[in-house]
């Protein structure tokens, strides 16, 4: 029997877009050179526009759904994006507890790109609490970040993006991106940072349009590069650069935002335009 690839584990929601969600983690971790395992977390309605609706797999089957994959294949590394309820944080974070040498990437997907909201106090409490201890990488944008590093008790809280970062570092993980994609500045800026600080900086030249999928593309490219044994300060820099040409090829086929293009190496074309290497 020939040796298989990386096997990455993708806890996800579906889109019938295929723009985010499951559909997004699976395109990006086969690009990436590993075999993807999809554990179904909610089933959504949602168009490339936006999120209508969400409906949450019965917790009993997202774990059985892990565990029959846990318990058959070697998984390398896993990655988790829209959860769909409380009761779903907490039956995969006693999943992963069971695997602590397994690098985990957790994209905190909070909000569609339109701001239809996907997440409530609690589902934010228990990822706290239940999940961020357990990351090896988190990838919030710069909203985000703010949203799980404010203090809900202090209406004055306004936090610097490396102020959310220290505060969530101070809940457990390894290392936190803040992607500036939301941010208005002339250049995307992506910090990564780690209980010592600042780890690296990197500028992209900022793309026209919307882009529906990018934070998932982000961490599902992280998740299989570390599959793969890259640490994760390289593992973050070449994540980016596929990211970024992802979206560069990306393409709009309908009414609402581009969907990334995670194939565009397999279109057989020259890409003239090459991404500003980060600083």
């Amino acid at each position: 029997m020939s040796e298989s690839f990386p096997l990455v584990m993708t806890f996800a929601a579906t889109d019938p877009s295929g723009g985010a969600g499951l559909q997004a983690d699976l395109l990006t971790i086969s690009s990436m050179g590993c075999h993807p395992l999809s554990v179904v977390t909610a089933v959504t309605v949602q168009d490339t526009s936006g999120v209508d609706d969400v409906l949450p797999i019965e917790p009993e089957w997202v774990v059985d759904q892990a565990r029959a994959m846990l318990e058959d294949v070697p998984v390398a590394a896993f990655k988790i994006g829209l959860l769909g309820s409380v009761e779903n944080i907490a039956a995969i974070a006693e999943v992963l507890a069971d695997y602590p040498d397994i690098p985990l990437v957790f994209d905190p997907v909070l909000s569609s790109g339109r701001g239809d909201e996907l997440v409530n106090d609690d589902m934010l409490d228990a990822m706290r609490e239940l999940l961020i201890p357990q990351t090896t990488i988190i990838t919030p944008n710069s909203i985000e970040a703010r949203r799980l590093a404010l203090d809900e008790d202090n209406e004055e809280d306004d936090p610097t993006l490396e102020e959310c970062a220290k505060r969530i570092l101070g809940l457990g993980c390894e290392y936190v991106l803040i992607t500036g994609t939301h941010e208005q500045t002339a250049k995307v800026v992506n910090t990564l940072y780690s209980e010592r600080g600042v780890v690296s900086s990197d500028s992209w030249a900022r793309l026209p349009g919307i882009y529906h999928g990018s934070g998932c593309t982000l961490a599902s490219a992280i998740a299989a590069l570390l599959a793969q044994g890259v640490d994760v300060p390289d593992a973050v820099k070449e994540a980016q650069e596929y990211t970024w040409q992802t979206l560069n090829a990306g393409f709009r086929p309908g009414m609402g935002q581009h969907i990334p293009d995670r194939l565009f190496w397999a279109r057989g074309e020259e890409d003239e335009q090459q991404p500003e290497r980060p600083n």
